[in-house]
This record gives C-alpha cells, structure tokens and sequence, in this order.
C-alpha cells in the first residue's frame, strides 16, 4: 500500500468532503466566543472571572527540556500580545491518559500516549492555516528525551510514533515531559521549530458538550462501537451527550462511519464531522447573548488543555483567536502526509520522501500549493475593465 495524499483530498473523500469545508466557516464565525468572555465580564466581576479562567488552564512549561539550541523565537512586536506579527506553529497532542478523573470515567488502564497529534500552522499574516496530522502509528526515530524528574529516555530506532509521548512521560507519567519529548521528536524528524503546544485530555470533551446541553448530529448510518467502546447509535438526527461524544470521537472499531476499516484515517473524519456539529451547536445558541452559558462553555474548554506559558493567559489566547477573525474559511488547509506500509510490519506506516518538501515548504513559511486564490470582488476596479482573480501572493 502507498498513499500520497494532499490537501485535495478534503474535496473528494466521504464525509471529510462534505464536512471539513464548512468547519472553517463554522470556525470564523465563532472567533470571538473566547474573546467575549474575556470582556464580556466588565465592572467589578471582571477581575475575579479572568482569574477564575486563569486557573482553568494547567500550564506546561517545556523549555527547560527542550535545550538551548532551537532557533530563536522573534520577539513580540508587541508586548501585550505574544502572537502579533508572528507564526504560530503549534503541535496539539489529544492524549489517551487515564489518570484522575478519565480513570474514574474509563477504567483503570496503561495509556498514556498522544492518541491523535497535529501541526498546526498559522501564517503570521494570519492569512491562512495548515494542519497536518501525523499518524500515531507511524514507524521513526525518537531522541533522547530528558525529564522534569532529571532522569533522560534514551533515544529509540524504529518506534511507533505516539510512544513518545509514553517514553517522555516515564514512570510517573508527567505530562510536561510527555509533552517536550513529542515536540524533540517532531522537530528532529520535520526541521519545524514548534512555537506552541497544547495537550487535550478526554474527559474535558465531555465537560463541554454537557455544558452545551448536547450536540445535535444527523448520522447517515448507524454507528455501533466494539466491545472496548460504549456506543450503540441509530441513523438519523439524534442529540449525543457528552459520554457519547467522546465514544464517538475515540472508536476505532464497530460498524458504520467507516468503523469497518479500523483506521486512524476514519477516525479523524468523524472527529471532523463531530466537530462541525458541535461548531453549529454553539452558533445555534446564540451564545453570545447568553453570558453565564457563554462562560461555563469556556472554562470547562480551558479546563480540558494543558499549554505552553504564552498560550495559558486568556488574553493571548483571545489575541490569537481574534487575529484569525477574518482569515478566508478555504484558507484552513488540512494536509495528510505521504504515507506507506512498513516494509516489515503492515499494521505500521513510514513516511515516503514526498514528506520532506512538506516540512520544508512549512518551516519556509510558504503557502500550501491548494491555497485558495479569493477573485476580486464583483465591480471592482482592476485597471483594464476586467474582473481577475487576486495574485496568490
């Protein structure tokens, strides 16, 4: 098997097609939901909410791990606002981790990995995004990794690539470290200097699909989980809660939606399709209107990350969001890395050579070749009476 798939493929595969070009829209017109809470608690309130918001978010603070000898991140133009100006290539890392309350909602159990990982890249004229996801079963090398505990994982051949996370985290399953040694092992494999992470923990899903009162989905089959999943839906329009949810989101087996293949691949479009919904969701309540919702939506968000120090502070995260207030929604590439089968092993994949020029397209910070190129409004003036597209550059 070899796969070589591109940002076009949004365009023409099942569910990822029909779904994935109206999350970006979804994504423009909710920009400022983060952005409302934060100002939306004026007066004497304000102070005691931003806290409380604060306190919401874990900080990690990888730096120390990650060594003196990563290029150097400019300095903000602007010292209120650590994103203005700038790139931002971010890795974000879903974990599986079973520790606290996803114990007590899970099962005890040995995960700790990052389950789902993406590179997110947002241009520093914020003119477009690129997310690629990086299949967690993918065979490559993993470097030494030290730890906030002082001891270093030795460096490891031939791993799958979630197991960075589970080396980096060690015995004592440290989130920090889990977290620097993914990013090590990103930077060495791709050339990128990571700016940002942030980890998603499972149970926080649930925390914000109750505090919406559910999200609405319209199945187009039903979707039935196996035996490590709770989930028995019908086809249809039906309103999953937050146990559900997740089921939906974390099933790699069962029937339906693609749960035949086993894949990571369906897996990630209907985590895209479930996305949409719960996008539509919070457009549908309106809920900037409505701001005791409004900010139990968001602190049980900020509840479920744990971030780099520039990212846990409400304003930055609200600068940044707002800063992408009026990116074009075809400006939100995703784009698969080339993939094949492992020689030695069908149930793992390595990245072909058509991957370096992707990274290296990236770290340049060029535009994706499927940027969309937005046509000169209708009447406007171009010089020779004519209505042409804008010059991609």
């Amino acid at each position: 098997m070899s796969v070589t798939t591109t940002a076009s493929a949004r365009h023409r595969r099942g569910l990822h097609a029909r779904h994935a070009r109206r999350l970006p829209r979804a994504v423009a017109r909710t920009i400022g939901i983060v952005t409302t809470a934060v100002i939306a608690f004026t007066g004497a309130g304000v102070a005691a909410a931003y806290a409380d918001m604060s306190a919401a978010i874990t900080v990690s603070d990888v730096d120390e791990l990650l060594g003196d000898d990563r290029p150097e991140i400019p300095e903000p133009v602007d010292p209120t606002d650590p994103y203005a100006g700038r790139a931002v290539t971010m890795l974000v890392m879903g974990t599986d981790y079973r520790g606290g309350t996803n114990g007590d909602m899970f099962g005890g159990g040995e995960e700790f990995h990052a389950d789902t990982t993406m590179v997110v890249y947002i241009a520093a004229d914020r003119s477009w995004v690129e997310v690629v996801s990086i299949p967690r079963d993918s065979l490559v090398n993993i470097p030494a990794c030290p730890r906030t505990d002082g001891s270093v994982a030795p460096a490891v051949r031939n791993a799958m690539f979630n197991d960075a996370f589970q080396r980096g985290g060690g015995p004592g399953r440290d989130k920090t470290s889990a977290a620097a040694c993914t990013i090590r092992t990103v930077e060495s494999l791709t050339g990128l200097r990571i700016t940002d992470h942030a980890i998603i923990q499972m149970n926080g899903i649930i925390d914000v699909v109750d505090a919406l009162g559910g999200v609405n989905v319209d199945l187009p089959e039903a979707v039935r989980g196996n035996r490590h999943v709770i989930l028995d839906l019908p086809a249809g329009e039906q309103t999953l809660d937050g146990w559900q949810s997740i089921n939906f989101l974390r099933a790699r087996g069962g029937r339906g939606m693609g749960l035949e293949m086993g894949s990571d691949l369906a897996r990630i479009e209907r985590q895209q399709f479930f996305v949409d919904a719960a996008m539509r969701e919070v457009l549908d309540q309106n809920l900037v209107t409505n701001v005791p919702s409004l900010y139990r939506v968001v602190q049980r968000s900020l509840a479920a990350l744990s971030v780099n120090p520039d990212l846990s502070s409400p304003a930055a995260l609200a600068g940044l969001a707002f800063s992408l207030r009026d990116i074009n929604p075809e400006n939100l590439i995703f784009t698969q890395l080339p993939i094949a089968t492992a020689p030695r092993d069908p149930n793992r994949v390595v990245w072909t050579s058509a991957a370096a020029p992707i990274w290296a397209r990236i770290a340049a910070g060029d535009p994706p070749p499927e940027l969309f190129v937005s046509p000169v409004e209708e009447g406007a003036d171009t010089g020779d009476g004519n209505s042409e597209e804008v010059d991609a550059e």
